[in-house]
């Protein structure tokens, strides 16, 4: 038997149950939206927690008690999440230039002009401008926990990271009571999509970190992270500093610019 540094991954089936949860889980919105009917989305959302916990179950194993976290598998998954949030990137800028395309030559279907005729925008300086405080709050507290990591303070980055999470549940909340205000909605013209389409798949990323964020906090709790050995935190603190950046552009174009 060779010893070598990688990590061969076994065989899993969470990759399978994933894949089948987001198919049931389309099938299960367009469900909903046609017939309004909820079982097959539920029945989705349930698979979908189910794997999440068992694949991060795996995988914190794999990096806490197993030993597989090695220097150069460490070094190949930075590699990995800084393609994938490039390709993160790539996804909302696909966004943005529908916005600009529409916005800086509005055509004559939607009056020539930027709002569209009949369009009242947001107040850029009401709920967005909360929600940009708290974002980018969150960015300093996460941050914060990241150094206190370093430093080998875990209690206090245990605090500071909880904080972040709230900071992230409030803003959730905020864009979901700003989504109930809204005076147009998403079939009311190309401002209507681009703007549900961006802050819509922000809102989402916005969960999806925290969620990343919770994971790592239980494992902080679990004393699973190290001075040197922190990976999960590192990845989770880079994809929210890329939330935040992706928010700046929205709110100072979205919001801002349109008003």
């Amino acid at each position: 038997m060779s010893f070598h540094p990688f990590h061969m991954v076994e065989k899993s089936p969470w990759p399978l149950t994933s894949s089948i949860a987001a198919l049931t889980f389309m099938i299960g919105m367009l469900n909903m939206m046609y017939f309004m009917k909820m079982d097959l989305l539920l029945t989705a959302l349930m698979i979908t927690i189910l794997t999440m916990y068992q694949w991060w179950r795996d995988i914190s194993r794999e990096a806490s008690f197993q030993g597989h976290h090695t220097i150069i598998v460490s070094l190949n998954m930075k590699w990995g999440m800084a393609l994938f949030i490039l390709s993160e990137v790539l996804f909302f800028i696909s966004f943005f230039w529908a916005f600009f395309h529409s916005s800086l030559s509005p055509n004559i279907e939607i009056g020539t002009i930027w709002p569209p005729m009949g369009i009242i925008p947001f107040n850029p300086f009401s709920i967005p401008l909360l929600n940009t405080t708290v974002l980018l709050s969150s960015g300093i507290t996460v941050t914060w926990a990241h150094h206190s990591i370093i430093n080998k303070n875990y209690p206090e980055a245990f605090n500071s990271l909880l904080l972040t999470i709230i900071l992230g549940f409030i803003f959730t909340i905020l864009q979901g009571w700003e989504y109930t205000q809204a005076p147009f909605s998403i079939s009311d013209s190309i401002y209507g999509s681009t703007f549900f389409m961006s802050t819509g798949f922000h809102g989402l990323h916005v969960i999806i970190g925290s969620s990343f964020l919770l994971v790592t906090l239980f494992r902080i709790f679990l004393s699973h992270m190290s001075k040197s050995h922190h990976f999960g935190f590192e990845a989770a603190a880079w994809y929210w500093h890329f939330v935040d950046v992706v928010w700046l552009f929205l709110y100072s174009f979205v919001y801002w610019w349109s008003f």
